[in-house]
């Protein structure tokens, strides 16, 4: 992970308007026409260098659902044999949130998403947010990749909505 300054940091984003919200994200990230329409945007995250492939970040807002049903799901999008997860909360500039980053094996999709195809795809990473913005909404950030790419961007995620990863605290799913 670099140790940019806070300072430098904020020269190097730009402030995007999602809905109701907005994040500050790298410069770097370049925002994309949805290839879904349940997607708010899209981001196009660069590889790291010795990296192939980059990342993509996604956003949604389609009302609240259960925190432990998409925590699991997501979780459940790793094969089992290699998966490491870990699921923490915090509250943030935009608001309350849990996050989970999950490593191994990711089942990516493939195709349209009614059609249920994956690709396993090892050595991948996740950071998935359900981020409770008051007046506002809740929101649903997920970012996948590789799993050099997505840990070297694991920062500029939280600060993109105004977290800090020290405050979190460690969040148990329910069984």
């Amino acid at each position: 992970m670099n140790n940019v300054s806070s300072a430098e940091d904020k020269a190097k984003t730009k402030v995007v308007e999602v809905k109701n919200i907005a994040l500050a994200v790298p410069i770097s990230w370049k925002e994309e026409k949805p290839s879904s329409r349940l997607r708010l945007t899209q981001f196009s995250i660069p590889a790291t260098d010795g990296d192939e492939e980059g990342a993509e970040l996604t956003v949604f807002s389609f009302g609240r659902s259960s925190v432990d049903d998409n925590l699991k799901r997501w979780i459940g999008q790793f094969g089992s044999e290699d998966r490491q997860s870990k699921v923490t909360s915090g509250t943030a500039k935009l608001g309350k949130y849990v996050l989970v980053e999950v490593s191994g094996t990711y089942n990516k999709p493939i195709g349209p998403p009614i059609a249920g195809k994956t690709q396993p795809t090892k050595n991948s990473r996740m950071l998935a947010l359900i981020l409770d913005v008051p007046d506002k909404g809740t929101y649903y950030l997920k970012m996948t990749g590789s799993d050099k790419t997505v840990a070297s961007q694991a920062q500029a995620f939280r600060n993109s909505f105004g977290a800090e990863a020290d405050k979190e605290k460690e969040y148990k799913l329910a069984d």
